[in-house]
């Protein structure tokens, strides 16, 4: 490969000379002859019309004009070694970039872990990930601006497969105080009604009808995720139901109350892996499904 008629085998003989300290131990490391690694740093220099090596010591060093360009010849070099890799990922229709939608029902950490021990051996695909909330996940799958998502999923839609991943729990939960009765009653819907219910923002550019733990009737605020609902429930100027593994410690300590009961008794919903069925996969998006099916 060239770049303005300077080779990269020239740049990379030119680097492993600096790196190395002389010719012949730049030759072994880059299993070449001697006189071909002379050569080529020659050629080099002649091209550049600069003298980059001190050749007149024990050790070769570099001139003050090989110095400040060795630093840019080194990224240089890389770039080149980058685009190189790039080109024969395309060439072998291996995806450079993977879109991955996490939805709101979701155990981050988990789902997080599991993209980064896949992702830490497959370095040369660039993952995309986003969050989406309701039917954003499965809107974003449907319109192919994703190739996978981790969230809920209808198990009878004939367009998705699916993994099973885990179950989440979501509890309706209070602050303490925040409700003017006794909290260990079994609370009914009508008795909440008048208090104002936390709800997560559907993110699709085309909302589903469906809804999930909304009260009909109550009056309500919306927020875009789970972190900062929690947020305004602690402060007691909302209900609403989070995920349990988010809210473990503050159930323990008691700074939330769980509310669910015969009336309000919360729901468990069951996160997957969902990709559609009539797409191509790519090789890293296969691979990726086979990992998760495989289980951690």
């Amino acid at each position: 490969m060239t770049v303005d008629g300077l080779k990269l085998h020239d740049l990379r003989c030119f680097d492993a000379v600096v790196g190395e300290g002389s010719f012949q131990a730049a030759a072994v490391a880059l299993n070449r002859t001697h006189p071909s690694v002379f050569a080529a740093v020659a050629r080099l220099e002649a091209q550049l019309g600069l003298t980059l090596l001190d050749r007149s010591g024990y050790r070769v060093s570099l001139t003050e004009e090989g110095r400040l360009f060795h630093g840019r010849a080194q990224l240089a070099i890389r770039e080149l070694e980058q685009l190189q890799a790039f080109a024969g990922q395309l060439a072998s229709g291996e995806e450079t970039i993977l879109r991955v939608v996490i939805g709101d029902v979701c155990p981050r950490p988990r789902i997080l872990g599991l993209l980064s021990r896949f992702f830490a051996e497959h370095k040369r695909t660039r993952l995309h990930l986003e969050y989406e909330a309701i039917s954003g996940p499965i809107e974003r799958l449907m319109d192919a601006e994703a190739e996978l998502i981790f969230h809920r999923a209808n198990p009878s839609d004939p367009r998705l497969e699916r993994i099973d991943l885990c179950q989440v729990r979501f509890v309706p939960v209070v602050a303490p105080g925040f409700l003017p009765f006794d909290d260990g009653r079994d609370i009914t819907p009508e008795a909440m009604r008048s208090f104002t219910q936390c709800v997560i923002r559907d993110t699709a550019r085309r909302p589903s009808s469906e809804s999930f733990f909304v009260l009909d009737g109550a009056h309500s605020c919306s927020t875009p995720d789970h972190m900062m609902k929690k947020e305004l429930i602690l402060h007691g100027l909302a209900w609403g139901h989070l995920p349990e593994w988010l809210i473990e410690a503050e159930l323990h300590d008691g700074r939330l109350i769980s509310i669910a009961g015969k009336h309000i008794p919360g729901r468990t919903e069951t996160v997957a892996a969902v990709r559609r069925r009539d797409r191509q996969h790519g090789p890293v998006a296969d691979a990726l499904w086979h990992y998760l099916q495989a289980g951690d």
